[in-house]
């Protein structure tokens, strides 16, 4: 029971990333505040959206966004501050532009080539073998069938 307790609290734990001190007061607000933080990385957990991560690092970037938010800053400018201030790499969807189409095609590219390789490989003919055993190999053979 007590394994079961911890197994729910551990999977419940990003949603206590967020404190209450933290949410504004303005329904309309927070609900943006949200779906931002869910779009930005937390840099020190890394695949984790600050949203649900518990860094103290974290806590500070919901901070700012909320203030930015309270402030009157659209969605593309708190967006702008946050990735000039730590990089494309705040973003945990990065913009499909310049350096980054490298690293969007790469994948389904290798992928292509993966995929040639193992036709070509399941394709290939095997080389052909003389099927008939040479006269030792004959002997062998009937020597081991016979004990």
């Amino acid at each position: 029971m007590k394994r079961l307790a911890l197994i729910f609290a551990l999977i419940a734990a990003p949603l206590w990333a967020v404190e209450p001190s933290e949410m504004l007061a303005d329904p309309v607000l927070e609900k943006r505040a949200r779906d931002l933080s869910a779009g930005l990385r937390c840099p020190i957990c890394q695949n984790e959206s600050i949203d649900e991560s518990n860094a103290s690092l974290s806590k500070e970037l919901r901070i700012i966004v909320r203030e930015r938010l309270v402030a009157g800053d659209s969605d593309q400018d708190i967006i702008n501050y946050l990735v000039a201030r730590y990089g494309e790499y705040i973003l945990l969807t990065p913009t499909v532009t310049g350096a980054n189409w490298i690293l969007w095609l790469a994948a389904p590219g290798l992928l292509i080539v993966a995929l040639g390789v193992g036709w070509t490989t399941i394709r290939r003919k095997p080389e052909a073998t003389d099927p008939t055993l040479s006269d030792d190999e004959q002997a062998a053979l009937d020597k081991i069938l016979r004990s």
